[in-house]
């Protein structure tokens, strides 16, 4: 898929340097680095589509013998408005001198995602590995540049939508992923590598490989519907072209009053369960005229999916209620049954 004519006309740019002097080390502990410079290869790229183009990184400087003899660089947006605002290299090792006074080379593969100018922002001990929680703050060297420019075209486009649109919660789901030219809003018109994950997967990396067809659709169906599901175009060394979606859910509330009468103004708990809802509120609403629900009361659902909602009856007869929870994260608006408190 890389365009060979554009890497040749890419390689014709000039160097990019920075020199940095001693960085700031983050960490007390670990090796004792010090980054006397940073050179990129070019200080501008042009990339297309699911491309990536790749920049050589040399450093310059020390580190003091560890467990650690090789680095990676981290970089930031700066500018421009690509889906993707930060992006890692790939190892940098030792190709000159010693650990004391040394130069460290590797690449950086620039995908078309992090449209506009980067910079490099960190030098961190070891290689980088995605959804290793730990390997980022590993022993972190602050840097300030150098910057890169990057003009990115036909950048991808990744949606997804679930079937059906509202799901309930446990019962199941299909999730249809398109990977699109963001320019022309049509596919590639090949089959892409991708990488599907879902819940804790989407974040510490054990994401599972697939192949979409040539429309760039990726079909993925779960027994069990609940929470988050990624998709996530594979890169070196972490992916890109990346995002998530909840599929809109929908629970069941259930509500009963502790006594079903009571006297004027006397307060009346209404215990009931809210699966899946915790930290979310619940009202309770009371019926004004013939179709007129009004909340009277709230709270808040229990990490136990458990709620408590107090009702006051205010005159005597029958007055209905129901517990009413409001649309929140990824659950549908849901309401229990009505059900009736006699004031007398």
């Amino acid at each position: 898929m890389k365009n060979r004519r554009l890497l040749a006309a890419l390689f014709a740019t000039p160097l990019t340097v920075m020199t940095l002097g001693t960085a700031t080390v983050a960490q007390a502990a670990g090796p004792d680095l010090q980054v006397e410079s940073l050179v990129l290869s070019r200080g501008t790229v042009a990339v297309s589509s699911l491309n990536t183009v790749p920049v050589t990184i040399t450093m310059e400087g020390s580190a003091k013998p560890s467990d650690f003899d090789t680095f990676y660089v981290e970089f930031k947006r700066s500018a421009g408005s690509g889906p993707d605002g930060e992006l890692y290299s790939m190892p940098l090792k030792l190709i000159k001198g010693t650990l004391d006074d040394g130069t460290w080379q590797g690449v950086v593969n620039v995908p078309s995602t992090v449209n506009g100018t980067i910079k490099a922002t960190r030098v961190i001990a070891g290689e980088h590995y995605y959804g290793c929680t730990n390997c980022a703050i590993d022993y972190p060297v602050a840097v300030d540049g150098p910057p890169l420019t990057v003009n990115g075209t036909h950048i991808p486009k990744i949606t997804g939508t679930a079937t059906p649109a509202v799901v309930p919660i446990g019962k199941p789901v299909t999730i249809t992923w398109r990977i699109t030219d963001s320019q022309t809003g049509k596919p590639y018109g090949t089959r892409i590598k991708a990488l599907v994950g879902r819940e804790n997967t989407c974040v510490e990396g054990f994401l599972e490989n697939v192949l979409s067809d040539t429309n760039g659709v990726v079909t993925i169906k779960n027994s069990s519907n609940y929470g988050w599901y990624c998709l996530a175009v594979p890169g070196k060394p972490a992916p890109f072209a990346h995002t998530a979606i909840y599929p809109k859910s929908s629970t069941t509330v259930s509500a009963t009053p502790s006594k079903t009468s009571a006297p004027v103004g006397t307060i009346v708990p209404v215990n009931g369960t809210a699966p899946y809802a915790a930290g979310c509120t619940i009202n309770l609403q009371r019926l004004y005229g013939a179709t007129a629900w009004r909340t009277v009361g709230t709270a808040k659902v229990r990490t136990s999916a458990r709620f408590t909602l107090n009702a006051q009856p205010s005159y005597r007869g029958n007055i209905p209620y129901r517990a009413q929870l409001p649309a929140c994260h990824d659950i549908v608006a849901a309401t229990s049954k009505a059900f009736t408190i006699r004031g007398i």
